[in-house]
């Protein structure tokens, strides 16, 4: 095909200034071209625009561009126009544009300027557009994010659904290009379906970003992971990078907290005024700001190739989003960091927010949900998961030689698992493979679930055959099992795990199966925090002084009648073993340990850490230290007069301004300073009094004051986790102050 006599290779390098092009995108573009209907699934960062916008200004008419958000728009228009002698070569059309701008787009398009036209699907829904558009020439329809047309994708919008009918009101014979960067084979069967593709080409690229490295780290106290994230920020020296949270208000928080710490950064979210959200945007393309902190819709369409980490302070709820967010780093080909922070009680919550979804959308989410949570726990190769979820096959020797995850960087012990897998693999037969995995699970620990009852499945020979071993063990077998598809997951059937032939065969002639257990991030997380405190130290922990504290912590707590980790945690014994603090405000500094913690405890440590300093000739390394945002103390105030008048808890939340889970925090810190509250009066309404004592004796046992730890021990009687954190704040405000 040429075009004035030009190739296709001549006519990217007139339009585009490339000299060659990437991956399918020439029989992509040549597709398009002979009007085939096509279909397009390429990574972020594959250069899926290009697939469209070049067949747009080598054909007649113009093309129409369905797009989802309109800042994606305006960045495709902005970066199309900076190629052409004019800008009327391209225009988006939306609900943003005054009626005057909107007719002077409709001009440019009848006297034949525009090339691309950019509209959002409800633009087609108006009646004037249509058959404004129905006589106009048209070359062709790209559907840009394509996923968002499928009710089982990550982001499904239904006024996608209806893009077929729209096209038709305009010209039923208009070939069609779908293009996503994230569509599993049960989205992509529904996007040609829904749009009534006429066997369309399909050009299918490799999911693998080979340049990305992806980790899992655990998430616990959250001046932790602030700190662990100012750390590998400050390490990127000035890079650019997108951190991801669930809320507006943790955006502004993060933001401000990195600005404290020298770093360029800005938050964007969806409850900012539309002009400052456009100069965020455009301080992070023109690298005025380094650090955009946004919630999900930033970053769509953003074309900056050099974004050299993502961090995702909240998990996602699907590994489409987790894909495409990731996919933002390193798209000029060099190395980029992806860092997410995990923690059940982030799962919790965002299992209630589907609670009050309707049925469909709620299963949807929730099966959504359990593959990010297998992506989180896997101990394989975090590459080879995502690839396989998106059914492609990965040999992952390339990913394990250079350590491009961190389940390859840090393998895990692996166990022989043959005879597990074949008994998981029997007991799916035996269950006529209509189980979830929770159920499968549920049955081979033999557990009288009141499932298992109702289907007599306890009468069954396999029942309880597993039960010398754990949940968390038998979850592993499990997903290690799907993973070398042994095992498959039905998806339409949300999530019912069935018996392939692969899986027969196994059965009938087992073979050696080499397993690592899942990550258990709820027994990790101590041990994330002292990797934390030991990552800013150019030292390593002094075992010696370490022993030595530990004998004192017990000292301690022995007269006060505490438990020890009332005095100090373990990770912040370790790190005062690491950076050896000799006063009140150093030990501060250390990881969990307040000010009131300093000074009701420290005093002791302190003393000891010095003798053992000055016997030992001891240098001790340069401290980081991360800079605090200061404090509202009004705030802390209001909300201690608030208790004190017994104001109940969602109460004294509003008046403040904050969520339940911000106020627990402000609380949390408001005891570790030292400062007593009573919140019995709360409790007596909340709380059922055997459970206040069922938690208290927990606590009176337990090594540490871990949520997550207590909320996995005591959740099969039925404790609620904001139960416990209540209970916990009660026990660390009467028994640590």
């Amino acid at each position: 095909m040429t075009t004035d006599n030009l190739t296709l290779q001549e006519a990217l390098k007139k339009y585009f200034g490339f000299d060659k092009f990437k991956g399918t995108q020439e029989k992509v573009i040549q597709s398009v071209l002979d009007g085939q209907d096509t279909f397009v699934i390429m990574p972020t960062g594959g250069g899926k625009s290009l697939c469209y916008q070049l067949p747009a200004l080598i054909l007649d008419g113009t093309a129409i561009v369905i797009s989802p958000l309109i800042a994606l728009m305006k960045n495709q228009v902005d970066s199309i126009r900076s190629h052409a002698e004019s800008d009327k070569i391209a225009h988006f059309l939306n609900s943003s544009l005054t009626r005057t701008q909107a007719k002077a787009v409709k001009s440019d398009i009848i006297a034949g300027h525009t090339k691309l036209l950019y509209v959002a699907p409800e633009t087609l829904t108006k009646a004037d557009n249509l058959e404004f558009f129905a006589s106009t020439n048209i070359s062709f329809v790209a559907i840009d994010e394509a996923h968002c047309i499928s009710e089982w994708g990550h982001d499904f919008r239904p006024e996608y659904r209806r893009i077929r009918s729209m096209i038709e009101a305009i010209n039923k014979n208009i070939p069609l290009i779908a293009l996503t960067a994230t569509a599993t084979p049960k989205v992509r069967v529904d996007i040609v379906k829904t749009l009534r593709m006429e066997k369309p080409s399909e050009f299918l690229s490799s999911f693998n970003r080979d340049n990305l490295y992806y980790e899992i780290r655990p998430k616990g106290k959250k001046d932790d992971v602030l700190k662990s994230i100012v750390q590998v920020v400050k390490k990127m020296d000035g890079k650019s990078g997108i951190i991801y949270v669930q809320s507006r208000k943790s955006t502004e928080e993060i933001a401000k907290l990195l600005r404290v710490n020298d770093i360029k950064a800005a938050p964007y979210h969806a409850g900012l005024d539309a002009k400052v959200r456009n100069n965020t945007q455009d301080d992070f393309l023109m690298e005025n700001v380094d650090v955009i902190v946004a919630t999900i819709a930033f970053g769509m369409g953003i074309d900056k190739p050099d974004v050299r980490f993502v961090i995702h302070y909240d998990i996602p709820k699907s590994i489409e989003n987790y894909y495409q967010e990731t996919g933002r780093a390193g798209r000029d080909g060099l190395e980029g960091r992806c860092i997410a922070f995990y923690s059940y009680k982030d799962i919790l919550k965002l299992e209630k927010f589907l609670r009050d979804k309707p049925v469909a959308e709620r299963e949807m989410g929730n099966q959504l949900l359990s593959e990010m949570i297998g992506y989180a726990e896997t101990t394989a190769c975090r590459r080879r998961f995502l690839l396989h979820y998106f059914g492609e096959t990965y040999d992952d020797t390339h990913c394990h030689e250079h350590k491009m995850c961190d389940n390859c960087r840090y393998p895990k012990q692996q166990i022989e698992g043959k005879n597990d897998v074949k008994l998981i693999l029997e007991a799916v037969d035996q269950l006529h493979e209509n189980c979830h995995i929770k159920e499968i699970v549920d049955f081979i620990l033999g557990n009288q679930t009141k499932s298992i009852q109702d289907f007599k499945y306890n009468k069954l020979s396999l029942f309880g055959k597993g039960k010398d071993q754990s949940a968390h063990y038998w979850n592993s077998i499990i997903r290690q099992a799907l993973l070398n598809d042994l095992l498959r997951k039905d998806i339409e059937q949300y999530g019912i795990i069935k018996l392939p032939d692969a899986g027969r065969a196994f059965v009938a002639n087992p073979v050696s199966f080499m397993i690592s257990l899942n990550h258990d991030f709820v027994q990790e997380e101590a041990e994330a925090v002292a990797a934390v405190a030991q990552a800013a130290n150019t030292s390593v922990l002094d075992r010696t002084l370490f022993k030595l504290l530990l004998d004192i912590r017990k000292d301690v707590a022995e007269r006060k009648n505490v438990p020890p980790f009332i005095v100090f945690q373990e990770p912040s014994l370790e790190e005062m073993a690491t950076r050896y603090p000799l006063s009140v405000d150093e030990m501060k500094a250390i990881s969990g340990v307040s000010e009131g913690k300093a000074r009701r405890y420290g005093s002791e440590f302190i003393k000891a850490i010095k003798q053992y300093v000055d016997e030992n000739d001891i240098e001790r390394p340069m401290d980081f230290v991360m800079k605090s945002v200061a404090k509202k103390s009004k705030n802390k105030v209001t909300i201690i007069q608030s208790i004190d008048r017994k104001i109940p808890l969602e109460d004294i939340a509003d008046s403040a301004g904050l969520s339940m889970e911000d106020l627990m925090h402000e609380l949390y810190m408001i005891v570790n300073s030292g400062t007593k509250i009573n919140i019995n009066y709360y409790l007596e309404e909340m709380v059922d009094e055997g459970v206040q004592e069922d938690i208290i004796d927990y606590f009176m046992e337990a090594e540490n004051d871990s949520l997550d730890l207590a909320f996995k021990e005591l959740e099969e009687d039925d404790i609620a986790l904001e139960e416990i954190e209540l209970i916990r704040l009660k026990f660390l405000s009467d028994h640590g102050n």
